[in-house]
């Protein structure tokens, strides 16, 4: 699981260790691993040249005891100082006995560029003579990388709002904080520098994680104790909705899917083994419904709807049920059952009466506490927030192939079987975002190896895989 913290939980950690340390002992610790880092980026360090761009505060301190110990490898070091009066002093007095050189540009011939201008108590975007700075970096086609986190860019959101460095890497200590995971940092290393931090409330699954949680039958399972999941997508218009999330319910289970709707013949044509019947009164029983892709906004749609959160069971809200249900959030007021919303920014907007900001997270936090429902925010980052206050977790795609129309259908169908299969609303959201961004990026490569255009179809004919490549 990968956990991200608060600047303010970051130095809770860090002050036994500063209190224990001689001075100036973890600044060294975290500048050796930025150090170690930065050589690996380098490929050979022995006649490389670096330059640190150096704020006032201890984030320009490890870059430059960073800078000192390539030079001591062999490397050419500079520093540009923003504000000398202010640099790290001894630091910098290390720095110059290395045989660093303080200069007032990055040198044109620069290998490589530190950026150690903020830290995590910095905020806004760069003042004028450190953008001016990184402007010329960026001319020069001159790599970055950032410590800690790219200054000017928002430690807690990853948003920006002016001038910002982007780097090809950020190393950072300790810790991942939001803006790893939110913002455009390149690369992230986590260098440990011993801090003691628990598990914290904003999480991410990694591979072991999903393993761990996703359905694999017993010995003495069947298709009925595997979870049976409903769906009720498509309409006459929208067809391919219905084969998309039923598909995908069925890729990702070795349960049962039963299809409730109009599109029943074209949802046997590709998946034979589905139970479809014309309507939701004579579905059958299932363990959880997935209501809303292409179903359409009128009043069958929205019986349908009504129907399923009625029922004591699990249920998936997505697409044009999010439009109906924006316009009668009382439906989900009192449920108890576990209910997950999938909306895209402008369905988010329809929900919630303001688009999200630049603060996902907590827009995203704040809907689930006033619905008391499980949110998935669809985008590059998906963040999927439980109610009252509950885990948020956080799920970096690292691309974007998966912005193609239908993919949210195949999403749903993923998360409806996870949730017949009795995974907790949060935890089957989570998993089915990780694995779908995987079939995302599996279908763009296939046939590779460079990545091209693929499709809501071509995801979900590659969901086996992305299981297969975690299980």
């Amino acid at each position: 699981m990968r956990y991200y913290y608060s600047a303010d939980e970051i130095r809770a950690a860090e002050a036994p260790l500063l209190a224990a340390l001689p001075t100036g002992g973890l600044m060294r610790r975290a500048a050796f691993g930025l150090a170690t880092a930065i050589a690996h980026e380098l490929r050979t360090v022995s006649g490389k040249t670096v330059c640190a761009v150096v704020g006032s505060g201890d984030n320009g301190g490890d870059a430059l005891w960073a800078a000192t110990f390539l030079r001591r490898r062999g490397a050419g070091a500079a520093a540009v100082l923003l504000d000398p009066e202010r640099a790290h002093p001894g630091a910098l007095a290390a720095f110059r006995r290395s045989g660093g050189h303080v200069v007032e540009r990055v040198p044109e011939r620069c290998d490589l560029v530190i950026d150690g201008v903020v830290g995590i108590s910095g905020s806004g975007p760069l003042r004028p003579n450190a953008a001016e700075v990184f402007d010329a970096v960026s001319r020069a086609g001159i790599p970055v990388v950032a410590v800690d986190l790219p200054s000017g860019v928002d430690v807690r959101t990853g948003a920006t709002d002016g001038p910002h460095v982007r780097p090809a890497l950020t190393v950072t200590f300790g810790g991942l904080k939001p803006v790893h995971a939110l913002g455009n940092c390149g690369r992230v290393e986590l260098v440990d520098i011993g801090l003691d931090l628990p598990p914290s409330d904003l999480r991410g699954f990694e591979d072991a994680d999903v393993a761990a949680r996703w359905p694999v039958p017993g010995a003495t399972d069947d298709k009925y104790t595997q979870g049976v999941a409903g769906v009720m997508a498509g309409s006459d218009t929208y067809p391919g909705a219905a084969v998309l999330c039923t598909g995908a319910a069925v890729a990702a289970t070795s349960g049962m899917v039963r299809y409730a709707g109009t599109a029943g013949q074209q949802v046997l044509a590709h998946w034979p083994e589905v139970i479809a019947t014309p309507g939701f009164a004579t579905a059958g029983r299932v363990q959880a419904w997935v209501v809303g892709p292409g179903l359409g906004t009128d009043e069958t749609a929205a019986a349908a709807l009504c129907f399923a959160l009625d029922t004591d069971l699990p249920v998936i809200v997505d697409a044009d049920a999010l439009t109906i249900l924006a316009a009668h959030p009382e439906l989900v007021e009192h449920r108890t059952a576990p209910t997950v919303l999938t909306p895209h920014a402008g369905e988010f907007a329809r929900l919630a009466g303001l688009p999200p900001g630049p603060d996902r997270v907590a827009d995203t936090r704040r809907l689930a506490d006033r619905l008391g429902v499980t949110v998935l925010l669809k985008g590059n980052v998906t963040v999927i927030a439980e109610p009252d206050s509950g885990p948020v977790y956080l799920n970096v795609a690292g691309s974007s192939w998966a912005a193609t129309a239908g993919s949210g259908d195949v999403l749903s169908g993923v998360i409806g079987a996870l949730l017949a299969h009795g995974l907790p609303a949060g935890e089957a959201a989570a998993a089915a975002a990780f694995v779908h961004s995987r079939a995302a990026e599996l279908s763009a490569l296939d046939p590779g190896p460079a990545p091209v255009p693929t499709s809501a179809a071509r995801i979900l004919l590659h969901l086996r895989a992305a299981i297969a490549s975690i299980l």
